[in-house]
């Protein structure tokens, strides 16, 4: 009932918003209907069900929206994307030809972070009912995936946000297997992100936004904003946001009543300084970016009302909009170059460290940290002092030195038998062509040295600080195994993912477990006099192992350790252990493939 009274009055509006009466044709019980549930109560985020229902509703009246369904998440319902379009087409390979853009919006990757669901809901209606704002649409495609994390919304509540101001009620921060969805972009545990790589692939946006809600000190400002870690994007996409996208949304947002400050990433307190976040590769920006897709974070701050939130993130989305019409071309050029060059360049960056000696001076609104004593520990407690606000300026660390990087090959060789790599290769776009005989081919391969784990990461034991050893050799292939040639746009999400000492890497993420541990191994009481002949037979080995023992006792003391050392160094240690199975095809020798 609720619904086709929506629709009714919906369609009356677009058939009449060229008129000065468009408000004197809808009676008050349709005015009310034609709002969302946060235009109603501005404490009160949309439901799932209530947010898709309206988003079917406008789409139902609207010809300029599309309301597709993709795939599958962990909740057993379909992704959903909107699509609005003001010449109505709904192809982005014809939208691209058309030399037109396109901006994506994310919400609810976080569900007790809504802000963004009825922000969303509110410009895709002002944008379909109000004239003056349809230029803006000229040469612009909007997405909006209305609820990203539908497990988390559906598990509404209004107690897990402990120190959040509003909503009245909300969803839950994990996804229906409990994984956080914004660590979850490369490894995709999760169907949603398993969905969400191939409906972004589709899309392929210049722009990407992921609606979301901070946490952390207290200041004046109502929104942050975390912009793709510039050291970590194309030169020319990283000149382009600095100089002339930034500014410009900084300046609208505060003559819109929305000042904005950097996402406030600080190690104690703010006044002490903030740093840039580098958002790598597992999280929302940075997979964006290794597309060369400009991202955002906007970080509402969770002590504000969520009138405010939500008011403050519509500006943030309104504000982008505007801006990406007035700079359409300058940002279409600088991301064909990116594109082009990413393409063509040789050597790429794994991982980069926060260059502390590189500052610049940000003026800050915020409020004095200060320490009483606790009523809990009766130790001293940090606190912010509202009637004590200051504007001042305080350091912020905004550059990233890369620590490590790799020159491209000219392929990566993929056995068949990671079913699991494949399929994430091709979520992502990633050309692939198959081995056509089995042969041998002149490859580099690493062998993996030390590494650490971290313990119990989002249902891994992610690996980190890899140490590698690259090692040519001829190895054996498959007919069936992947050719992955270094020579596409892809090109950072190929390197980034099939390097395994790279942080988001798939051997991080535990994707190739298996080559660390040994199958295979031997009896000391038999493999005795195996040991006792290699020494007699090889000079070479006799010295080494001599000289270990010189040099490690422990190693001196250990029969076993002896043992195994021969072991290691003989024929029948296996080869395949620690070694990374993924070759690099050094040279561009020809190779008989099919797709």
């Amino acid at each position: 009932m609720v619904r086709s009274l929506l629709l009714s009055c919906f369609v009356l509006l677009l058939n009449n918003y060229n008129t000065a009466q468009t408000k004197d044709l809808l009676s008050s019980a349709e005015q009310k209907a034609l709002q969302v549930p946060f235009e109603l109560n501005n404490n009160r985020t949309a439901t799932y069900e209530e947010a898709i229902d309206f988003y079917k509703t406008l789409a139902e009246a609207s010809p300029f929206l599309q309301l597709k369904e993709y795939g599958t998440s962990d909740s057993g319902m379909p992704l959903h994307l909107a699509v609005l379009s003001k010449d109505q087409d709904f192809n982005p390979v014809s939208i691209r030809k058309k030399g037109k853009q396109i901006l994506m919006i994310n919400n609810a990757i976080h569900a007790g972070e809504p802000c963004g669901v009825d922000a969303s809901m509110m410009i895709l209606k002002n944008y379909l009912s109000q004239p003056e704002l349809q230029s803006y649409l000229e040469h612009t495609v909007l997405l909006f995936i209305p609820i990203y994390n539908i497990g988390g919304a559906l598990n509404r509540n209004n107690s897990t946000r402990a120190n959040q101001n509003g909503p009245a009620n909300y969803g839950f921060r994990a996804n229906a297997r409990n994984l956080d969805l914004n660590r979850d972009f490369i490894k995709c545990d999760s169907k949603n992100a398993q969905t969400f790589n191939q409906i972004f692939t589709e899309w392929r946006p210049d722009v990407f936004i992921d609606n979301h809600t901070s946490n952390g000190a207290d200041y004046q400002y109502t929104i942050t904003l975390i912009a793709t870690q510039h050291n970590r994007l194309d030169s020319n996409l990283a000149a382009f946001m600095n100089q002339t996208l930034l500014p410009k949304l900084y300046q609208d947002m505060q003559e819109g009543g929305w000042e904005m400050t950097p996402y406030v990433f600080s190690r104690n307190t703010p006044d002490e300084g903030i740093a840039g976040f580098l958002d790598l590769a597992r999280y929302s920006s940075g997979y964006a970016a290794l597309f060369n897709t400009i991202s955002f974070m906007p970080e509402t701050h969770m002590l504000k009302p969520f009138k405010d939130r939500v008011q403050s993130t519509y500006q943030f989305m309104d504000c982008m909009i505007k801006t990406m019409h007035q700079e359409r071309k300058a940002l279409q050029a600088a991301r064909h170059a990116a594109i082009q060059n990413t393409k063509t360049k040789n050597t790429f960056e794994l991982n980069w460290a926060l260059d502390t000696t590189e500052k610049d001076l940000l003026l800050f609104k915020g409020y004095e940290a200060k320490y009483k004593p606790s009523e809990v520990s009766g130790q001293d407690r940090l606190y912010y002092d509202r009637d004590a606000p200051y504007e001042k300026e305080i350091p912020f660390f905004n550059t990233y030195k890369p620590t490590l990087s790799v020159e491209k090959p000219v392929a990566y060789i993929v056995p068949q038998a990671y079913t699991q790599v494949i399929d994430r290769l091709k979520w992502n776009g990633v050309e692939l062509s198959r081995l056509s005989k089995d042969q041998i081919l002149e490859v580099e391969l690493y062998r993996i040295g030390d590494f650490k784990n971290r313990e119990a990461y989002e249902g891994h034991y992610l690996h980190y600080n890899t140490q590698v050893e690259k090692i040519e050799m001829h190895w054996k292939y498959r007919k069936g195994d992947y050719i992955v040639y270094v020579n596409q746009e892809e090109n950072r999400y190929i390197v980034e993912t099939l390097e395994p000492q790279a942080p988001d890497a798939f051997f991080s993420w535990n994707f190739f477990d298996g080559i660390l541990m040994q199958k295979e191994y031997f009896s000391p009481y038999v493999f005795e006099d195996l040991a006792a002949k290699y020494l007699r037979e090889d000079p070479e080995l006799k010295a080494k192992f001599e000289q270990r023992k010189k040099e490690d006792q422990a190693f001196a003391k250990s029969a076993y350790d002896q043992l195994a050392f021969i072991y290691k160094n003989s024929r029948h240690y296996e080869p395949t252990h620690r070694i990374y199975p993924v070759g690099r095809m050094i040279k561009n020798v020809n190779i008989e493939t099919y797709k």
